[in-house]
């Protein structure tokens, strides 16, 4: 796809539609290599990238991508597996009859100022093509770090599964014990065909600092499949994500899966849309978060643009003191009359009572409080 470059320019003035806005300006927006190997990050900054998810034997992975800053670092298959995995701007080169079909038609370029970013500089990010066809049973793992104070992080993902491809990644994105401050953008558009099967897990731990900017949409075809996990369970200064999926052909459903906590200090404005455009598509979105502190706000919305299909969205929520806040907006947006689209929403305190009752048989409060934390 060629960029209207005036256009997309026009967009870095445009806020977006909520949230904090941020200047760009005030972080360090460079291509410097800062580890050539993963055996330059320091000992903390491996073990933050086990902590995510990555392992770094490999030995249980069929391929692994990571990123470093604005740097592709590590890029490996295993022999004999059938798929494509390249840094996105080597594949926009290699591939330019797929970078008409697919690069920033899910997504678009002048979304707003983080999406223009990221459109209007060199591409990094990872590109995954699976044909027709393939199935891939041991996950792929794709990690995404942060090593610089400061680093204006730019990442541009694209994923394509032909039909009756399927795919599991595990995504980690981190940053450095060392970084307290940063920006991360990560745009990412999925292409799930017909039949076909995408899991997609991702692990944030960012430092304290951190601002992240997720801009992420699928589109899924006739009978496909898309599951999302996503779990943050560690401050971060400002998570702004709300990921849209397409079901555009019949039978396609789209389930997404959220774990959050919200230490003091942190603020998530996590949510997601489910578009249902044709019959037969189904849809659920289900988060769990809980407040220690800091603020979650938990947007979820199901839109339903054609009869006979079915949507269910769930926000649950925990407040473990009165220091936090938890902010629940479902929306349904039921378009026909043959159609249905639920929600469910609660927001809760600990019962003291109950955790004085298991304090009462032995454990003490921390015990007792995750004993009730577990079990809701």
């Amino acid at each position: 796809m060629s960029l209207d470059k005036d256009k997309v320019t026009a967009a870095l003035g445009k806020e977006a539609a909520y949230g904090k806005d941020l200047d760009l300006n005030a972080f360090d927006d460079d291509d410097a290599v800062h580890a050539k190997t993963l055996g330059d990050l320091s000992n903390q900054g491996r073990a933050k990238l086990e902590k995510v998810g990555m392992e770094l034997d490999e030995s249980n992975r069929s391929a692994t991508f990571v990123q470093v800053d604005n740097n592709a670092t590590k890029l490996d298959i295993k022999p004999d597996t059938p798929l494509v995995l390249m840094n996105t701007g080597d594949a926009a080169k290699k591939y330019p009859e797929l970078v008409k079909k697919y690069w920033w038609h899910a997504v678009a370029p002048d979304k707003d100022k983080y999406t223009a970013k990221t459109a209007l500089e060199h591409e990094n990010g990872y590109f995954i093509h699976l044909q027709k066809g393939v199935k891939i049973s041991t996950p792929l793992q794709a990690c995404v770090f942060m090593s610089h104070e400061h680093q204006l992080q730019r990442v541009h993902n694209v994923v394509i599964l032909e039909d009756g491809a399927e795919l599991n990644i595990i995504s980690g994105c981190a940053s450095d014990p060392n970084v307290d401050k940063g920006l991360h953008l990560g745009i990412s558009e999925m292409y799930v065909g017909k039949n076909a099967k995408l899991t997609f897990t991702m692990i944030h731990s960012w430092g304290k600092e951190v601002s992240v900017r997720p801009r992420t949409a699928v589109i899924v075809d006739e009978n496909g499949l898309y599951m999302s996990n996503y779990v943050c369970m560690e401050k971060a200064a400002d998570v702004q994500m709300y990921p849209v999926t397409r079901l555009i052909g019949k039978g396609a459903t789209s389930r997404l899966n959220s774990i959050l906590i919200a230490p003091e200090g942190a603020h998530l404005d996590i949510g997601g849309e489910a578009i249902l455009e044709v019959p037969g598509t189904k849809s659920e979105i289900i988060t769990r978060s809980i407040s220690t502190g800091g603020t979650i706000i938990n947007r979820g919305r199901l839109t339903g643009l054609s009869e006979g299909v079915k949507a269910h969205l769930e926000c649950n929520g925990l407040m473990l003191n009165d220091k936090g806040r938890i902010h629940a907006i479902p929306e349904l947006d039921c378009q026909t009359g043959n159609s249905e689209l639920s929600h469910e929403a609660a927001v809760g305190k600990v019962n003291q009572e109950e955790i004085e009752y298991l304090m009462a048989r032995g454990l003490d409060e921390e015990e007792a409080t995750a004993t009730i934390v577990r079990g809701s």
